[in-house]
């Protein structure tokens, strides 16, 4: 299947320590870049982040962002470390009895470090979370990618019979502007009142014939047109690919609009080149 390099995902998560927010959104780049915007806290997710894009993803410029909101009330408790609780207290009792100053203060023991201990927060668990998460958003991205480049490939299609007919309708009229080229240089022996020889009348055909012959021209956009579509069916990664055929379009448009001695076939030419630039528009965010 196609994909576009523009799309946009969001997958929002919920736990018992706090809300998270997901959100990727690129845009087309000739290689695959990625930016993150994330809580310092999290930072040591980056890598891993990295790593399945690169696995997912061939091209686009990506950028990821992450929103954590702690619970409150999800906050771990404090817990007394007893022993050294104990330790504190009788060494006060002692310097108390020493100093005669008969006075312990309880919060100034609860604020000596290591008394009162917080339980740590399951950085881990919640980092798995988090990634279960990002992998839901990186799926939806995938989708909407695969999505756009449906689309782009039925506007790719439509340009492409565009093309196929604006060839047919060229080679079609080639024997009618022979015979029109054929009357034009009778018309001028005559003018000049000279006897058209008929053997002289076939030598100027032959070489104006070999100027306008514009069946090689006319093959090479079929085969162009074939070649594309058989890409697009092919699917996967193939920007690079379509990007080098449209640069094989535009070579053969320019080639008969130059052999042009026909504004029918000036026309067609020109339309060629409107339909080979709008297919470009859209290969160009195609992965």
């Amino acid at each position: 299947m196609i994909h576009s390099m523009t799309a946009f995902a969001r997958n929002e998560i919920k736990g018992d320590w706090g809300n998270a927010v997901w959100e990727i959104r690129s845009v087309n780049q000739r290689f695959l870049e990625t930016f993150f915007r994330m809580p310092e806290q999290f930072r040591s997710l980056e890598p891993i982040l990295r790593e399945r894009f690169r696995k997912q993803l061939n091209r686009g410029k990506v950028e990821c962002s992450l929103r954590f909101t702690a619970n409150p009330a999800a906050k771990s408790n404090l817990t007394l470390n007893t022993k050294m609780a104990e330790q504190l207290v009788a060494h006060a009792k002692t310097i108390s009895e020493m100093s005669g100053v008969q006075q312990l203060d309880p919060v100034s023991i609860m604020k000596w470090p290591g008394v009162m201990e917080a339980e740590e927060t399951d950085m881990d668990a919640i980092s798995a979370e988090l990634l279960a998460g990002f992998d839901k958003a990186l799926e939806d991205f995938k989708a909407a990618r695969a999505s756009e480049g449906k689309n782009m490939v039925a506007l790719i299609i439509e340009r492409l019979e565009g093309i196929a007919a604006q060839a047919e309708a060229v080679k079609k009229q080639m024997p009618d502007i022979i015979q029109w080229q054929r009357d034009r240089i009778v018309e001028k022996f005559n003018d000049a009142n000279i006897e058209p020889d008929s053997g002289r009348v076939e030598q100027e055909l032959v070489l104006l014939a070999q100027k306008m012959d514009v069946d090689e021209e006319i093959d090479r956009l079929y085969s162009h047109v074939k070649e594309t579509n058989k890409i697009l069916k092919k699917g996967g990664p193939q920007g690079r690919r379509l990007d080098f055929m449209m640069q094989e379009f535009n070579r053969e448009a320019n080639t008969l609009g130059s052999k042009s001695i026909n504004t029918d076939i000036t026309a067609a030419a020109v339309e060629l080149k409107v339909l080979i630039e709008q297919m470009r528009e859209q290969i160009q965010n195609i992965e």
